[in-house]
């Protein structure tokens, strides 16, 4: 696994501040694109068995793209006709209200806090069949809310009322939350980009989920481009689902 070498790494905060960017969106034909639809079919394919309600999509470590790969496939998703909801869960570090341009002024935490109802926190997009849940306003207590039996309820709940739930979880390794989130949903997905993660990390991301018996449905790679990959696609793509990945030297 030579792509988990560690590169010094700044919090990227432009996704904060502006969102991060909807390829799929804005270039729904373009090769980035064609990846994410690639990376959903794949999803879709990990589970035949067993239909998926619910899906979160995590990291080892902040700043490593998970909010571009869980935003963008859930774009991906709606495209097709799928009824989605996108939570975003990063009570620390939201961008789905600046991502889709919705007030976060009512959002998850509100409705965990008692503060607000179902119905005022779930958002329409300008994409037909998307709709979001903003984190709100950023709470004193997230962990407490994030795993409170509340929670648990509502995401039974918006598994039930969409044909997809999205959740756009904290990384791994920073915070408790998305081991104890990815217990009490259907799969998980770690997005691992390529020459910025650890090794270390991203095993120890593996083994916390293990822990609590989460659904590791795979990885999928990102910042990828044709010098890393070897001409892959011949150039950038967005992201490859990998599947699961082991912790073996051999992948």
């Amino acid at each position: 696994m030579a792509w988990f070498k560690r590169k010094s790494k700044k919090l990227d905060n432009n996704s904060l501040k502006y969102g991060v960017g909807l390829v799929t969106y804005n270039d729904p034909t373009g090769m980035v694109s064609e990846q994410f639809k690639t990376v959903r079919t794949n999803i879709q394919f990990s589970s035949i068995d067993n239909k998926l309600h619910s899906i979160m999509f995590t990291s080892s470590e902040p700043s490593e793209g998970k909010s571009t790969v869980s935003n963008n496939v859930a774009v991906t998703y709606a495209d097709q006709g799928t009824q989605v909801i996108l939570m975003d869960a990063d009570f620390r570090r939201p961008t789905v209200h600046k991502t889709f341009n919705v007030s976060n002024q009512k959002g998850l935490s509100n409705y965990l806090s008692g503060n607000a109802t179902l119905e005022e926190i779930v958002q329409p997009t300008m994409l037909e069949g998307l709709s979001v849940i903003t984190s709100g306003p950023v709470p004193p207590n997230p962990s407490e809310l994030l795993t409170s039996q509340k929670m648990a309820q509502l995401l039974d709940k918006l598994a039930e009322q969409s044909d997809l739930l999205i959740v756009d979880a904290p990384p791994v390794n920073t915070v408790t939350d998305a081991q104890l989130l990815g217990a009490r949903v259907d799969g998980v997905i770690l997005v691992v980009p390529q020459g910025i993660a650890l090794k270390a990390g991203v095993r120890h991301a593996k083994q916390a989920l293990e822990t609590v018996h989460a659904n590791i449905l795979g990885a999928v790679m990102n910042r990828v481009t044709a010098q890393k990959s070897g001409g892959y696609y011949g150039g950038y793509y967005g992201g490859s689902y990998e599947g699961y990945y082991g912790t073996d030297d051999k992948k």
